[in-house]
This record gives structure tokens, C-alpha cells and sequence, in this order.
């Protein structure tokens, strides 16, 4: 069992109320060989949301109000259920101030990036889960299909 990104699998959860759809999730979702986590959903955020971003290590939105409780509680909800499932590697959605990994947007709301991790990949890491990007999908099926 791995962990993947609600967007990822096509549930409409962005901040924007939209998905980012990768056929190669959904299915795994499907075949009940993936469970589907949103962190921020989890912390109780809306959808759709006020985006946010990283600034000074805390997670603020476009308007400025600090959501960093929010997300906090959202990843430590996330890596409950993977603990709980024994879940070894996740699949999260790239940049984002959760999911990211490697790469995050830098805080300016201009599409702009630096390196760092998000949220819940940090906590992630912290508790030896291996983290993955939906760039990194075919990774992920090649490491599943040895284990079987």
C-alpha cells in the first residue's frame, strides 16, 4: 500500500477546487493498491481555498493570514494514516507548500521557485517515509510491481 495525493488520484481538493488527474494514481486508487491523502484538507482548510506559500518558515495565504496550525495539523493527520497502514512511499503533488519535494514556491505568489520541501514531506522524511512527486509515477509503479 502507498500514500497518494487526493489531486492526484482526481479529487477536486486543489486550492483552486480543481485536480491535477495522473491516470496512473487513479488506478492504483482503484485497484485498492493506494490511499488518497490531503493534508490540507485534513487541517481543516476549505475547498476551494486561498493559496498559500512559504514565507519565513511559516505557511501564510495571499492575504496574509498565517495557515501554518492548519497545516501542521493536516500533515500530522496524513502521516497518522500512514503509520497506521504501514505506508512506506507516497506520491505528492510537486511544489506545493505540503507536498512539495526538492522544490516549493518561494513565498511571493509568483510562480517562482526554490528549493525546500513542503509540510508533510518534511514530516514525511522524519518518520522514514519515502517521498515522491507525480513526475516520478513510473519510479513508484516499477518499485511496487518488484514487491510483489
Amino acid at each position: 500500500m502507498i500514500g497518494v495525493s487526493k489531486c492526484l488520484a482526481g479529487v477536486n481538493c486543489t486550492y483552486a477546487g480543481k485536480n491535477n488527474l495522473q491516470k496512473d494514481i487513479k488506478k492504483l486508487v482503484e485497484k485498492k493498491k493506494a490511499i488518497m491523502l490531503c493534508p490540507e484538507v485534513l487541517g481543516g482548510l476549505p475547498t476551494p481555498r486561498t493559496p498559500c506559500e512559504i514565507v519565513n518558515g511559516r505557511v501564510v495565504d495571499q492575504n496574509g493570514i498565517d495557515r501554518t496550525y492548519e497545516y501542521e495539523k493536516g500533515a500530522q493527520l496524513a502521516l497518522d494514516i500512514c503509520l497506521k497502514n504501514n505506508i512506506k512511499i507516497v506520491v505528492l503533488k510537486k511544489r506545493s507548500p505540503s507536498c512539495g519535494r526538492g522544490f516549493i514556491y518561494d513565498g511571493t505568489f509568483s510562480h517562482t521557485y526554490v528549493k525546500g520541501d513542503g509540510v508533510f514531506t518534511k514530516l514525511l522524511q522524519q518518520n522514514g517515509i519515502k517521498v515522491y512527486n507525480e513526475d516520478e509515477v513510473e519510479d513508484v509503479l516499477k518499485i511496487i510491481e518488484k514487491e510483489k
